[in-house]
């Protein structure tokens, strides 16, 4: 009896085991899954400037991914509804066909957005299936606006999706992911100025404020952080030679309707990492073409501002310039 005894014991055991192994190998195999689809990145590189987890809530521009998530999708709405949503809304925004009011209200239209076919599906594809990174303080704010109760299960996915370490990434991630942390900073800061204060005080701020900002993010990344363009508003930011011949590259990328790569180059102990800066709409008021896109009070100052401005006359979706992000190896 007593063997007996020990046998089931053993056995619980041995099961409860393997369901905590099994348990730990489906959750690890998820987060691989999360991890590897192509719309993950894109949202990163595309969304958050604007839809950015981390922001403050008191201090966005924009509604975060998962109120974009909830709001489109509920237990009736099939993945290729919520692809064409997102289809027809980026290719086309405006308070006729919106269905966040409130954001509307907040935030305004969002500029339109030139992304391929491709990118849109691959993004919607990931947010349907997946959880997506929430800010902290989404629960309490969507239960308050939708009298819903607070959900009392799972920790932050913030805190499940998070990167282990920079350290830890290819190359060409972690120059990305420091110029896109950068960029959502003077996107941030731009649009915000751009919402609250008009085009003008956005050029204040930009002439400024955005080499301090820039200068700021190198320090906090042990990395130098650069902007540089063949038609620079800013002297300083002229490419050299490599970096033209770079530039060229990422415009028949995008002429080509092909999704940009981060482009990696190491020397002795150096990396440097190469991506684009393309233009939206919201670009052109002061990058667009004179008397066109940009106002004739926009014009005067720019004249005043930058003297030798040859940053103007582009059309939504051209390479405005690259970020150059070096760094030890």
């Amino acid at each position: 009896m007593k063997n007996i005894f020990i046998i089931l014991v053993f056995s619980v055991l041995i099961i409860s085991c393997n369901n905590s192994k099994n348990k730990e190998h489906t959750i690890i195999n998820k987060e691989k899954e999360t991890n590897n689809h192509p719309g993950k990145k894109l949202m990163e590189i595309n969304c958050y400037t604007c839809h950015s987890p981390s922001a403050n809530e008191n201090n966005r521009i924009a509604p975060p991914m998962i109120a974009i998530k909830k709001q489109y999708i509920n237990s009736h709405t099939t993945k290729e509804q919520f692809i064409a949503d997102m289809q027809a809304w980026i290719k086309n925004p405006n308070e006729n066909n919106a269905k966040m009011f409130g954001a509307i209200k907040r935030f305004g239209v969002m500029p339109k957005q030139p992304y391929p076919e491709e990118t849109i599906k691959q993004i919607a594809d990931f947010m349907y299936d997946f959880d997506i990174e929430q800010p902290e303080w989404f629960d309490a704010h969507y239960s308050q606006e939708r009298g819903l109760r607070l959900r009392q299960q799972g920790q932050s996915i913030k805190n499940q999706q998070a990167e282990a370490n920079f350290q830890d990434i290819p190359y060409g991630e972690r120059g990305l992911k420091y110029a896109l942390a950068t960029k959502a900073v003077l996107g941030k800061n731009l649009m915000g100025t751009i919402q609250k204060q008009g085009t003008l005080e956005a050029l204040i701020f930009c002439n400024e404020k955005a080499s301090p900002l820039t200068d700021s993010m190198s320090i906090a990344n042990h990395a130098i952080i650069k902007r540089v363009s063949d038609k620079p508003r800013n002297k300083n930011n002229q490419a050299n030679s490599k970096e033209l011949v770079y530039i060229n590259s990422f415009k028949a990328d995008i002429k080509n309707q092909k999704e940009p790569k981060p482009i990696v180059s190491q020397i002795n102990n150096k990396v440097h990492v190469f991506y684009p800066i393309t233009t939206n709409t919201m670009c052109l008021q002061c990058h667009g073409k004179p008397n066109q896109d940009i106002k004739i009070p926009t014009l005067t100052k720019l004249k005043n501002l930058y003297p030798q401005d040859k940053a103007i006359g582009y059309d939504i979706n051209e390479v405005r310039g690259i970020w150059n992000v070096s760094f030890d190896k």
